[in-house]
């Protein structure tokens, strides 16, 4: 029991801490459970995968757990979070570092499950490196790769996926000495316990910072767009100018789907921000099935103006990767009925 109990659960409760200092909730508790479901099943891939090569004699050990090993489950453990950056499921670095913690989380899990099966004796010692040792080493890693892809993805979209090669060699990188024993095991558990939270303390208030900017940036001037196109005064725009200008290119049937477009592209926008500033004062804001029709509609206007209207209004269109993140953020708050989320 004790063992169970020093291998398991250092990493569920990190996870779960990481979870709880997120003043903005930006990972809700079924993505969470999502991450680590896949971490899980890299851990099995990586079983297998690790079985196969080491019997193929491809290296021996220790070599193969010192350089093989770390590459084959850092690579496993990177598959889902590669999704998640490429599909703006994540907005911020805090919650990509919370997604990266619990795939590595969900891995660490079932890799101690499979040690508890199959060493039947063991020091105290070994439960403790395993738990708060590789536990947290697994998480640790996979955060840091989700971090820095997610800072990658971010600054130099056009690399799309070179973005994710410093994040992986990183992960190895400190996979690999962690497996080479340079320092006793206790010694470098000890170092992680210390070093880990300290990294996530400063990830999570410079990102904390980041989000609050993101808030304040065009609030005003997306709410007051946003009445004008309400009150029918946005023909004296200089926007309603240009949508005007594009009647000589679209039909005007297709030049009102993009009016209502933008329209509840803005009201999504302001609302995604409203509900993050009441998570931030602790304030449940509920979504309702409004929100869910707007987004169906806004899926139905997407189609019905065509890649190149959407091209054209662009520029009038909120559509960063962290815009586009909160419209998934709104699709997963929001009422559930057994369709999945909303993306695009």
């Amino acid at each position: 029991m004790l063992r169970l109990l020093l291998s398991l659960p250092p990493a569920l409760l990190f996870l779960a801490a990481l979870v709880v200092i997120d003043s903005f909730k930006l990972v809700p508790p079924r993505a969470v459970v999502r991450c680590v479901l896949a971490g899980g099943l890299a851990a099995l891939a990586s079983w297998y995968l690790n079985r196969a090569l080491l019997g193929a004699g491809v290296l021996g050990e220790p070599a193969f757990s010192r350089y093989l090993s770390p590459a084959v489950e850092e690579s496993l453990k990177a598959l889902y979070l590669v999704y998640l950056v490429r599909r703006q499921r994540v907005g911020f670095v805090v919650d990509a570092a919370i997604c990266g913690f619990a795939v590595g989380a969900g891995f660490a899990q079932v890799e101690n499950l499979y040690y508890l099966a199959s060493v039947s004796k063991g020091t105290l010692l070994l439960w403790v490196v395993r738990g708060f040792g590789t536990g947290l080493l697994h998480g640790g890693t996979t955060s840091v790769f989700a971090m820095v892809s997610k800072v990658l993805a971010d600054r130099h979209p056009s690399l799309r996926w070179l973005v994710f090669l410093p994040g992986a060699a990183g992960a190895y990188l400190v996979h690999s000495l962690f497996n080479h024993f340079i320092v006793h095991p206790l010694l470098a558990t000890s170092l992680l316990l210390v070093v880990l939270p300290l990294l996530m303390i400063a990830v999570f208030d410079r990102s904390r910072k980041a989000t609050r900017e993101w808030l304040s940036a065009g609030f005003t001037s997306d709410l007051d767009f946003l009445s004008t196109i309400l009150a029918g005064d946005v023909a004296a725009t200089r926007a309603g100018e240009y949508l005007r200008s594009l009647t000589s290119r679209f039909p005007g049937p297709v030049v009102a789907d993009m009016l209502c477009l933008i329209r509840i592209n803005l009201e999504l926008s302001l609302r995604g921000k409203g509900v993050l500033v009441a998570r931030e004062a602790g304030l449940d804001l509920p979504v309702g099935a409004d929100v869910r029709a707007n987004l169906e509609e806004l899926k139905y206007l997407e189609k019905a103006v065509g890649p190149t209207g959407l091209l054209a209004i662009g520029p009038l269109l909120k559509s960063s990767r962290r815009d586009l993140w909160h419209l998934y953020m709104l699709g997963e708050a929001g009422p559930r009925d057994g369709r999945v989320p909303l993306g695009r």
